[in-house]
């Protein structure tokens, strides 16, 4: 890093290079802003080195895994199979290296300036960007934080080699025979699944009633079923308590029903949530409003209470997704060129890579009750989908909610093969206001699991072909 006197000029510093910060780098660029970006870590964030893409890499993995068992009812019997955990985890990383590699070269192709260091703010035009020697000063004209988050370490889970958070486990060099997770969320169902299809032992402890907590209850049966078929134990209503460690293993002590109890394992998974990195930045040198857990007010254009500096991602108000961050980092790229651009939540997808995946788009039955509409849910199972029968994947449903009046689209939730595929076609079909009949009258490929979508709509008009 070049040291100097003179503060070195910028038009937009984007603080983060994470798929919130790394977009809107890119976005603002486009829009012929000189853009400087700051990153303390890897390029691609968490998302993209220690999160999203390594976990499904994982994921995927383990499906390998359980298709090389064989499948009696296809005929398909094998003997002996064995998974080299070494060359799993170095594929994982050639997964990660192409993404990021990419990331680098896309900033560059945009004439994005790379600066790698922290951020510390000096004032709202000012900021001190420091690595282990040097320290230089940029100013600004606008500025897009996307400084994202970290897992919550709790009360007596101090985290070290036995006791992880989801970096840990998506970096084990081998496969534990036994591993407790702490949280039924979405990361504790996805990396509690992947080893569970390796073989591993796996007991999931959540305090709360139901595990996937902002899903629906019937939406989570088929996962439910699919975590009983794998042998996981999911202990509800369990406050872990403690956690004591030893050269080979732990013992966790939780307490359920008032009685306390104890769990062996090679490693415990602590997934109880992220929290926003919004400390030690120096936020309060220039006034911006953080609320009580860390997160920064912004506007409709994801502006915040100090004009020219902008928020997104993890450190904003919302569910820690990825797609969410990259979407603000485009409203507010484009909120700095003048644009009208601003942030619509609606349309937004949420997932859950189990199994089967779990996604969920606009408004839920409940939620579009609880917000006045009066409302259609019509399902179609996976079971009557052809292309689901043939992948012997038939467990779960679609289930489209319409606006009665009209037949307006206005939320779906898809449990099943390719959920996370599947549900863009309903986004896309909110977004423009497409009814029910826009739907049905689009002519699907056969046999597709995105069928499921138009048999829905089917069902929503009244006129199903494939159901009764």
């Amino acid at each position: 890093m070049v040291v100097g006197d003179f503060p070195i000029e910028t038009d937009t510093l984007v603080v983060g290079a994470g798929p919130g910060g790394y977009v809107a780098a890119i976005r603002a660029a486009q829009s012929g802003q000189k853009v400087t970006i700051v990153e303390k870590g890897d390029l691609g964030g968490v998302c993209l080195n220690v999160g999203c893409i390594p976990s499904k890499a994982l994921i995927e993995a383990g499906h390998k895994t359980q298709a090389a068992q064989g499948n009696a009812d296809l005929g398909i019997t094998t003997e002996n199979v064995s998974v080299d955990f070494s060359k799993v985890q170095e594929w994982k990383g050639q997964v990660v290296n192409k993404l990021t590699s990419g990331v680098e070269s896309l900033l560059k192709g945009n004439k994005a300036d790379i600066v790698k260091g922290e951020v510390y703010f000096v004032d709202k035009n000012t900021v001190k960007v420091m690595d282990e020697k040097n320290s230089q000063t940029y100013t600004f004209n606008n500025c897009i934080i996307a400084t994202g988050s970290t897992p919550i370490e709790i009360p007596n889970f101090k985290y070290s080699d036995r006791v992880l958070d989801s970096t840990g486990a998506l970096n084990l060099q081998e496969i534990p025979d036994k591993m407790v997770v702490v949280g039924g969320g979405y990361i504790g169902i996805e990396l509690g699944t992947a080893y569970a299809n390796f073989g591993t032992e796996v007991t999931i402890l959540e305090g709360t009633k139901e595990i996937l907590g902002t899903f629906e209850k019937q939406l989570k049966q088929p996962v439910k079923k699919g975590l009983k078929n794998k042998n996981v134990n999911v202990v509800t209503e369990a406050m872990a308590k403690g956690v004591e460690e030893s050269d080979d293993g732990v013992k966790v002590t939780y307490e359920v029903n008032g009685k306390e109890e104890t769990v062996d394992a090679d490693y415990v998974l602590v997934t109880v949530g992220r929290q926003p990195n919004t400390e030690e930045i120096g936020l309060e040198q220039v006034g911006i409003d953080v609320d009580d857990k860390g997160l920064i007010k912004i506007d409709k254009q994801c502006r915040t209470n100090v004009d020219n500096i902008y928020a997104i991602g993890d450190i904003v108000e919302g569910l820690p997704l990825a797609h969410k961050a990259s979407y603000e980092g485009k409203v507010a790229a484009e909120a700095i060129s003048g644009e009208k651009s601003e942030i619509d939540y609606l349309a937004i997808p949420s997932v859950v890579f189990s199994d089967p995946e779990l996604a969920s788009v606009g408004y839920t039955e409940t939620e579009a009750k609880d917000a006045g509409y009066d409302v259609k849910a019509s399902k179609f199972p996976f079971g009557a989908n052809g292309r689901a029968l043939s992948l012997n994947n038939t467990d779960g449903f679609m289930k489209l909610i319409t606006r009665k009046e009209d037949g307006l689209v206005i939320g779906a939730q898809v449990a099943g093969p390719n959920a996370s595929d599947v549900i863009a076609e309903v986004g896309l079909a909110i977004e423009a206001g497409m009814t029910a009949e826009d739907i049905a009258l689009t002519i699907h490929a056969h046999p597709s699991l995105g069928e499921t979508v138009m048999e829905a709509a089917d069902v929503a008009l009244g006129t199903p072909i494939h159901t009764m």
